[in-house]
């Protein structure tokens, strides 16, 4: 009796771009690809789908989740609706479809059929053509939309959406009025700013009293304060004197990140018009404003310098310290900055005033608690002989490797002496051709190169660790933060050592402040921690990114806290 052929395992996979596309077309989309396995002979295993994500990334989790599915041999054939689905971005379609391949699994979609690499590079660049005209066109529209005194789209803080029917049963789009409540915040911030009372402190004035912050979200300085050179923040809207400004920048896509950034552009390209009938401060406490932010503009350059080298506010750069960033506050959820020179504390109880949490910890002790924690682990007793193994596991097999490599060569090397043998004998018989001199010369070279290759083989005699390896070992963990001090190792270490972790969490305690490690850097302590003491004091949860949970009160060493 023949055994049924079992159906191929698919993976469905669907997506939608943008929060104002709806989330049931993950389900006919779902729908769709279930059908269509049914049409040829699939069994449905796992539906994978990212809501609200644009496909010219690849950062998104269902996507990811699928890879890996794939990777693990959970899944036979990819099915999607379309190829689009999958990615718009001609460099991650490519990837994707070189990771099935080694996989072994199938991509096939509703549209396209079975996906070839005729497909990879004629759907991968239309996909891109597609985006790049989308993006021309929909910026030539919101030009033509400025240029008849329209509204290109978001409205600012301080006016309000004005929909005006018309014959025909539609609406106006575009036109905007004050709205009076916002603006008189508007008129407040420039005056109390105007004052002299910082963005801060006005920030967390206007959160206190439960006023609504553009987006709903909380007053910040930075919504105040915004960046002066792109005209960004309540301070810096020159519509709020009548005086409509388009264009100043253009948002670019990180092909590493997939996120975009904002970048200016040249004077010439901004669109502006005058239009009074939208002014809500008045010229001279607009004036007052701007004097005052270039007097404190000019306070910044001369305590920081002018010069190419010295600090830039508003341009983007790597991390100055080493966990900045990525340290967080665990009662609001807020990131913890840099407060003064050597101390980390909570922005949002600090610029918003809405978190409770005023406790501050050093930047050194959040650095030696964490790499001390690595160091210290590192050094068990378990770590230094899983090394050891590891060490000499490796010398082993480079040796096997060479003793292999140089038992070819010798085989090799007595057949061509043998037949260079044969050869003088028979030269010897009176047996002399002239194409044997050629041979012989062919024969002499291959000879010469077997014996360079077999003085180069290293040595296959039996290794012996040297009795001090521990010690190396030893030094080269304890040497981690020397290293990270460095200058020329710093910034390399460092971006390695953050990729390593997600996030830094800081809880306040009685007596100091309890530190959540997330991530890959996590998972190795727990790794670690695994063959501690009975009192260790560890958290530990699997997968791709874990937690390890820290914890040190006052008099405790930073250097010997449990893991």
């Amino acid at each position: 009796m023949t055994t049924p052929k079992p159906q191929p395992r698919a993976a469905i996979y669907a997506r939608y771009s943008s929060d104002m596309q709806s989330a049931a077309s993950i389900v006919d989309q779902v729908r769709l690809c279930r059908d269509f396995c049914a049409q040829q002979g699939y069994a449905p295993a796992e539906v994978f789908s990212d809501e609200a994500i644009s496909g010219a990334t690849n950062l998104r989790p269902g996507y990811q989740d699928m890879i890996q599915a794939a990777i693990l041999g959970r899944v036979d054939v990819v099915v999607t609706e379309a190829l689009d689905r999958l990615s718009r971005d001609q460099e991650h379609i490519a990837s994707f479809y070189k990771q099935m391949q080694f996989a072994n699994v199938d991509i096939v979609t509703k549209s396209e059929g079975l996906i070839s690499e005729l497909h990879i590079g004629v759907g991968g660049m239309m996909n891109a053509l597609f985006l790049k005209n989308l993006a021309q066109k929909t910026h030539r529209g919101l030009e033509g939309r400025i240029q008849n005194g329209k509204s290109a789209g978001g409205i600012s803080y301080g006016y309000r959406v004005v929909r005006t029917p018309l014959p025909d049963g539609t609406f106006t789009t575009g036109d905007v009025a004050i709205d009076p409540e916002e603006a008189a915040i508007v008129r407040r911030i420039h005056s109390d700013y105007a004052k002299g009372i910082s963005s801060r402190k006005i920030a967390m004035a206007l959160n206190a009293e439960g006023v609504k912050a553009p987006r709903g979200n909380a007053w910040s300085f930075s919504t105040i304060s915004g960046n002066w050179k792109r005209g960004t923040g309540i301070l810096n809207n020159e519509l709020y004197i009548g005086r409509r400004v388009w264009n100043r920048q253009r948002f670019v896509k990180d092909p590493t990140t997939g996120k975009r950034q904002a970048m200016p552009n040249p004077p010439d390209a901004r669109v502006s018009d005058d239009v009074p009938d939208l002014r809500i401060i008045d010229q001279d406490l607009w004036d007052t404003v701007k004097e005052r932010q270039g007097a404190i503009r000019t306070d910044i350059i001369e305590a920081r310098g002018s010069g190419p080298d010295a600090p830039r506010n508003e341009r983007g750069r790597r991390a100055r310290y080493l966990f900045s960033g990525v340290m967080g506050c665990a009662d609001c959820g807020g990131n913890y900055i840099i407060i003064s020179q050597t101390h980390y504390g909570c922005s949002a109880a600090r610029n918003k005033g809405t978190c409770d949490n005023r406790r501050a910890i050093s930047r050194a002790e959040v650095e030696e608690r964490v790499l001390g924690g690595l160091r210290k682990h590192l050094m068990a007793p378990d770590m230094v002989e899983t090394f050891i193994k590891t060490y000499h596991d490796e010398i082993q097999t480079e040796r096997n490797a060479a003793i292999q490599s140089r038992g070819r060569l010798d085989r090799e090397l007595k057949q061509i002496e043998g037949k260079i043998a044969n050869m003088i004998d028979a030269i010897a018989n009176g047996m002399f051709h002239a194409s044997m001199k050629t041979q012989m010369d062919d024969l002499e070279a291959r000879k010469a190169e077997l014996t360079a290759q077999l003085a180069a083989t290293p040595d296959t005699s039996p290794i012996a660790l040297h009795p001090g390896i521990a010690d190396v070992y030893a030094r080269k963990v304890t040497s981690l933060i020397d290293c990270l001090n460095d200058p020329s190792e710093r910034t390399e270490a460092g971006e390695i050592l953050r990729s390593l972790i997600d996030r830094i969490v800081i809880t306040p305690t009685n007596g100091g402040n309890m530190i959540t490690l997330h991530g890959a850097m996590a998972g190795i302590l727990s790794l670690c921690a695994s063959g501690m003491d009975k009192h260790a004091n560890a958290r530990w949860s699997g997968g791709r990114s874990g937690q390890v949970t820290m914890v040190a009160g006052v008099g405790f060493e930073p250097t010997t806290f449990r893991l």
